[in-house]
C-alpha cells in the first residue's frame, strides 16, 4: 500500500452517548477545555454554554476525551509502524481505525510487533517456516508429514531429526495461533464469564503462621469468580502476593477453554488435524492463557484501584467540606505517651496564645498536674471547646478531659471533639509548617494544626498531602500517581467550591484556586505582606506574573470582604458586574445594599418573583447566568458549608458497660468503606454500621447514604463485650420490626410451599400406576418410529362439574391495622380482596365470616 495520510479523529457523539449527555454540551465543553479553561471555571461561569453541566460531568468529559485522544494517538503510531513494514492494507487500516478499545487495538497489532528471540523465531531462523505454511494450507506436498519433514533435517542448523523439525514447526504454528485477535478475544470473553481468582498460601514447610501471615489466613485456600471479587478483597490479596505470602492465579475450565481454542484454530477435516490440535493446546497453555491472565489481573486491579481512589476521594471531599467552627478559642491537645501530651491554645484566627507539655498517663501526681494545667489554660484564655487528636494515648486523654468537662470546667460549658490528626506530624515538619510557625517546635506545630482543623478544616487540611489523610480504602496499595492526581482534583474542587478570602488565605490554600500555581500563590502572599490587604479585585493585576488569562480563571473565586465594591465579596465574576448592576436596579437596589442584611432580605424576596426567561431575554444574557446572579444577590458571599451540620461536641466518655441493645445514640461518621460506616458514638472505639443496616432499602454503595463528618442517629444492634465491639444500625426500631415481620411472613410462606410440595410428592409416590390395556399395571409398548396415534372421533364438549370437597375453606386471617393504613404490605390475594372490600371511613367494619 502506498503512502497514507493518517489522522487522529475522536467521535464526540460516541462519548456523549456513553456518558448520557447531549452532544452539543459535550462539544461546547471540549472547546472550553481546549481553550485553556479550568474545570471549576467552566462549571461555575460557563453554565449556559455547557447546558448547566456539573463539575463531575465536566471532569468525565475531560477524562473521556483524554482517553479517546490517547487511543487515537496509539492508532496513528501503530498504523505508521505497519506502514513502515510495507504490510498495511486498506482492510487492516479500516479495522485498526475502527478499534474501540486499547485491548482490541493491541490484539490487532500483535502480529506486527518486533519479535523477540522466541522459540518460534528460533525455528524460523532454522528455515522451518515453509513447512509450517504447507501444513496450515493443507498442501499435498506435506501429505506425508514425516517424509516431508525429513527434507528439513539439517544438523548444521541444529535440526538433527524429524522430531526436531516437527517441534520447531509446532512452535511456529502455535505462535501464529496465539496472535489471532479473534481467538484471543473469544478466550478473553470466556475467561471473564467462567474464570475464578484463586489464591493459596506459599508453602512454608509446616511452619506456624507468622504475624504477617495471620492477616491473610482467609486467602490461604480462596476461590471466587473474577467478576464477584470485591475491591477491598482483591487489593488485600495483591498485598499478600507482594509480601510473598500468597500464590495467586486466574483459572478457567481447562477442557472448555481447550475446546474453544481447537474449534476456532483447527479446520474441520484438515489432514493434519491432530498435529494442529497439539499446536493449539501448546499455544493456549504457553502463550495465550499466561498473557490473558496477566491482562485480566491488571484490569481487575485497575478497576479496584479506581474504586479505592473514588472511596478515598469521596471521604476526603466530605472531610474537607466539614462545617467550620468560627469565632471559638480552642484548646488543642495532641496526645502522646513518652513525649507527653502537647497542649496549645489558639485564638479565633488560629494564632497560638500559649502552650504546655502534659503527662496524662503515669503516676497520679503527673495526671493531677496535667488536669490542673488543662483547667488553667482553658480558664485563662476563655476556651469554649477542646480538640483532642485521635492518635496514641487519645483514649487516656479523652478520659481525663471528660472528667474535667463534667467537673471543674462545668461552669464554662466546655465541649470537646475528637479530631482526625492524620498528617499533622507531616505538616509540623513541612515547609508550610516551618514558614507559618517558625518560632515553635515541630511537636507544638502538630497540636496547633489539630486545633485549626476544628476551626476551619479546609484551610488547614490543604497544607497536607492528601494521601496522608487516612480516610481511604487500602490507599497505600494504590499507584501513587493515580491516587495523587485524583486527590489533587478533589482538593482543587473543594477550594473552588467554597472560595477563599484573598486577604486571609494561606499560600497553601491560594495555590489550589482555579488558574493559580505555587508561584502565583506566593506572589499574592508577598504582595499582601508588602502592600497590605487587597481592597479591589482590580488590584490583582498588580501582582507580578499575574496576567489577564489567569485573572479571568481565578478572580471569581477570590473574595474581598469589606472592599471598595461590595460585589467583590460575592461569587459574581467581574465580567458580569454590569449585568448584576442592571439586575439590582431592576429590583430597586444598589451594590451598597449587599453589605447589609435587611436590604439583602428584601432583594431575596423580589428575586424570588422574577420570571427568569423573560428577564434574561430583556438583559440579553443566559438564563443560568441570571439565575446565579440572583442567587448571589440574595445571599452574597455565601459559604456553602454554612448549610452543613455543625461538629458534634461531646461532654463525656460513653463506656461499653453503659450500652444496651436498642439504645438510641447520636454519632458522627468517621469513615465510609465498602462494607459500611464507622461511627463515633462517644466511646473510645467507634461502632460499625454494616451496609445492610444503613437503610431499610437496598444499599449498593454506602456513600449514597452517609458521608464523613455527618451526624446520624443510630441504635445499638449487638454488643460483643469480649472483643469490645459494637454493632450499630441506622434503621429505626419500628422499621426494623416491620422488616422482621415481613421476613417471618416470607419464611412461613416458604415453609408452606415446601410442605405442600412434599405432600404432593408423597401422594404421587403412594398412588398406584394407571392400568394399561393389557391388564392392570401392564406397561404400554413403545410406538414404532413413524407410527401415529390412533385418531379418536371428536367428542362433544361436556359441561365441567365442580364438586365440593365436603370441607369448608379456612377463612383468611383478618387485616392488621398497619395493613389497612397502608404501612405494612399485604400477604396474599385474600388480603387484597379484604382491603378492596373494606368499608368506607366512618362506617362500621363487618366481622370476618
Amino acid at each position: 500500500m502506498g503512502s497514507t495520510v493518517i489522522t487522529a479523529v475522536i467521535d464526540l457523539g460516541l462519548i456523549a452517548q456513553r456518558l448520557g449527555l447531549p452532544v452539543a454540551a459535550v462539544q461546547s465543553t471540549v472547546e472550553l477545555l481546549d481553550g485553556g479553561n479550568t474545570v471549576p471555571f467552566i462549571t461555575r461561569y460557563r453554565r449556559d454554554q455547557t447546558g448547566g453541566l456539573d463539575e463531575e460531568a465536566v471532569r468525565q468529559i475531560a477524562e473521556a476525551v483524554a482517553r479517546a485522544r490517547q487511543l487515537a494517538d496509539r492508532k496513528q503510531t501503530i498504523l505508521r509502524t505497519i506502514q513502515g513494514q510495507g504490510r498495511l492494507t486498506s482492510g487492516l487500516e479500516a479495522t485498526i481505525t475502527a478499534a474501540e478499545s486499547s485491548k482490541q487495538l493491541e490484539d490487532l497489532y500483535l502480529p506486527f510487533k518486533p519479535r523477540k528471540l522466541s522459540l518460534a523465531e528460533v525455528a524460523r531462523q532454522r528455515k522451518l517456516e515453509p513447512l509450517a505454511r504447507e501444513i496450515l494450507a493443507a498442501e499435498t506436498a506435506a501429505a506425508d508429514l514425516d517424509v516431508r519433514a525429513a527434507d528439513f533435517v539439517d544438523a548444521d542448523a541444529q535440526v538433527a531429526a524429524v522430531a526436531d523439525v516437527l517441534l520447531g514447526v509446532g512452535h511456529i504454528i502455535a505462535h501464529e495461533f496465539s496472535e489471532r485477535a479473534d481467538v484471543r478475544q473469544r478466550l478473553r470473553e470466556f475467561l471473564y464469564r467462567a474464570g475464578h481468582l484463586k489464591s493459596q498460601r506459599v508453602e512454608s514447610e509446616g511452619k506456624a503462621l507468622s504475624k504477617d501471615e495471620k492477616h491473610y489466613r482467609d486467602y490461604f485456600d480462596f476461590s471466587e469468580h473474577i467478576q464477584r471479587v470485591p475491591p477491598h478483597r482483591l487489593l488485600a490479596i495483591n498485598r499478600g502476593e507482594r509480601a510473598r505470602l500468597l500464590k495467586v492465579r486466574v483459572e478457567g475450565p481447562a477442557e472448555e477453554l481447550q475446546a474453544v481454542a481447537e474449534d476456532m484454530l483447527v479446520p474441520a477435516g484438515h489432514p493434519h488435524a491432530e498435529f494442529l490440535r497439539a499446536c493449539a493446546r501448546d499455544a493456549l497453555a504457553r502463550l495465550i492463557l499466561p498473557g490473558l491472565e496477566r491482562e485480566i489481573r491488571r484490569e481487575m486491579t485497575d478497576v479496584c484501584e479506581s474504586h479505592a481512589v473514588q472511596v478515598f476521594a469521596r471521604n476526603l471531599r466530605n472531610l474537607l467540606l466539614q462545617s467550620p467552627v468560627p469565632g471559638r478559642r480552642v484548646l488543642a491537645l495532641d496526645p502522646g505517651f513518652k513525649s507527653g501530651c502537647k497542649a496549645v491554645v489558639i485564638d479565633e484566627c488560629g494564632t497560638p496564645l500559649g502552650h504546655a507539655v502534659l503527662h496524662v498517663v503515669g503516676k497520679d501526681e503527673k495526671r493531677a498536674a496535667a488536669a490542673k494545667k488543662i483547667v488553667e489554660l482553658a480558664r485563662t484564655h476563655g476556651c469554649s471547646v477542646i480538640a483532642i487528636g485521635n492518635g496514641t494515648a487519645g483514649r487516656e486523654t479523652e478520659t481525663l478531659v471528660a472528667e474535667l468537662v463534667a467537673g471543674e470546667l462545668q461552669d464554662l460549658d466546655v465541649g470537646y471533639a475528637i479530631v482526625n490528626e492524620a498528617g499533622a506530624s507531616v505538616y509540623s515538619t513541612s515547609v508550610y509548617g516551618r514558614e507559618e510557625l517558625p518560632g515553635h517546635e515541630a511537636s507544638i506545630r502538630g497540636a496547633i494544626s489539630i486545633g485549626r482543623r476544628l476551626q476551619d478544616p479546609l484551610s488547614e487540611l490543604v497544607k497536607i498531602e492528601p494521601a496522608n489523610i487516612g480516610v481511604g480504602l487500602y490507599q497505600h496499595d494504590v499507584k501513587a500517581r493515580h491516587l495523587h492526581a485524583s486527590l489533587e482534583q478533589v482538593v482543587e474542587s473543594c477550594v473552588n467550591y467554597v472560595g477563599v478570602d484573598v486577604n486571609t488565605a494561606s499560600p497553601a490554600l491560594l495555590r489550589r484556586v482555579s488558574g493559580f500555581n505555587q508561584t502565583t500563590a506566593k506572589n499574592f502572599h508577598d504582595w499582601r505582606t508588602k502592600n497590605g490587604p487587597f481592597t479591589s479585585r482590580q488590584q490583582f493585576l498588580e501582582v507580578p506574573g499575574f496576567g489577564d488569562a489567569a485573572y479571568i480563571q481565578s478572580v471569581g473565586f477570590l473574595k474581598i470582604s469589606g472592599g471598595i465594591n461590595p460585589l467583590d465579596a460575592t461569587w459574581i465574576h467581574p465580567e458580569s458586574y454590569a449585568v448584576a448592576e442592571q439586575v439590582l436596579a431592576k429590583l430597586g437596589g444598589s451594590p451598597t445594599d449587599l453589605a447589609s442584611r435587611l436590604p439583602t432580605e428584601a432583594l431575596a424576596e423580589k428575586a424570588a418573583g422574577v420570571d427568569l426567561t423573560v428577564f434574561a431575554h430583556e438583559l440579553g444574557v443566559g438564563r443560568l447566568l441570571l439565575a446565579d446572579i440572583l442567587e448571589q444577590l440574595a445571599r452574597p458571599g455565601r459559604d456553602p458549608r454554612e448549610d452543613l451540620p455543625k461538629p458534634f461536641f461531646k461532654k463525656g466518655v460513653l463506656k461499653l458497660e453503659d450500652l444496651a441493645v436498642g439504645m438510641e445514640l447520636l454519632g458522627s461518621v468517621l469513615n465510609v468503606v465498602d462494607f459500611g460506616a464507622f461511627v463515633d458514638i462517644g466511646m473510645h472505639d467507634s461502632g460499625l454500621v454494616h451496609i445492610s443496616q444503613l437503610s431499610s432499602q437496598f444499599v449498593r454503595d454506602p456513600h449514597d447514604v452517609v458521608s464523613v463528618g455527618q451526624i446520624v442517629p443510630v441504635w445499638v444492634l449487638e454488643l460483643d463485650k469480649a472483643r469490645r465491639r459494637v454493632a450499630l444500625t441506622m434503621i429505626p426500631p419500628a422499621e426494623r420490626e416491620l422488616q422482621q415481620r415481613r421476613e417471618e411472613a416470607r419464611k412461613e410462606q416458604r415453609e408452606q410451599k415446601k410442605e405442600q410440595k412434599s405432600r404432593r410428592a408423597e401422594q404421587r409416590a403412594s398412588s398406584p400406576p394407571a392400568a394399561g390395556p393389557g391388564g392392570e399395571n401392564t406397561p404400554r409398548p413403545p410406538r414404532q418410529r413413524g407410527q401415529q396415534r390412533d385418531q379418536r372421533p371428536p367428542r362433544e364438549p361436556e359441561p365441567r362439574v365442580y364438586q365440593s370437597s365436603g370441607s369448608k375453606r379456612k377463612p383468611p386471617a383478618p387485616l392488621t391495622k398497619e395493613m389497612r393504613d397502608g404501612k405494612e404490605p399485604l400477604r396474599t390475594f385474600g388480603d387484597l380482596k379484604q382491603f378492596l372490600e373494606k368499608p368506607a371511613d366512618g362506617q362500621p367494619e363487618q366481622p370476618t365470616q
